[in-house]
């Protein structure tokens, strides 16, 4: 069950529902399990997601955090306004073969046009894996 503020733009629910997350996040797998502004989490399994040994793609990680800090930004941005992502960097702390990840996305300050998340991914036995640290400038549509 995926929790999601009262308050969310109906717009922004429908393109979020409509696309899981848009093609890239379907195509990997995701599962969004909350939404707000202040923190979002969701999942990612590590098969299908890997790199040519085996271990989950850093990259993976970025796209999942990325995710994350997007939608964060795009609730709080609110009606008739954007996120557009300006800044993302990632320190990859251990890695993974197999199960799932999940990301929690929390915010680390939320102004009028810039919005920063902090995302972190841990395995199934609550280890951090990455954490990934995004800015998302906050427009008019």
């Amino acid at each position: 069950m995926t929790i999601i503020p009262d308050d969310l733009d109906p717009e922004l629910m429908e393109r979020l529902v409509n696309s899981g997350g848009g093609p890239l996040a379907q195509k990997m797998g995701f599962e969004f399990l909350e939404l707000s502004a202040e923190r979002s989490v969701a999942t990612m399994p590590v098969e299908g997601n890997t790199q040519v040994v085996g271990l989950l793609h850093g990259g993976a990680h970025v796209v999942l955090g990325e995710t994350l800090g997007s939608v964060s930004a795009a609730i709080h941005a609110g009606p008739g306004r954007i996120a557009v992502g300006i800044e993302i960097n990632a320190t990859h702390s251990r890695s993974i073969t197999s199960g799932f990840v999940t990301g929690t996305c929390t915010a680390l300050s939320l102004g009028r046009t810039l919005a920063t998340h902090e995302i972190v991914m841990r395995d199934e036995q609550g280890r951090r894996l990455s954490t990934v640290r995004m800015t998302n400038f906050l427009r008019d549509a």
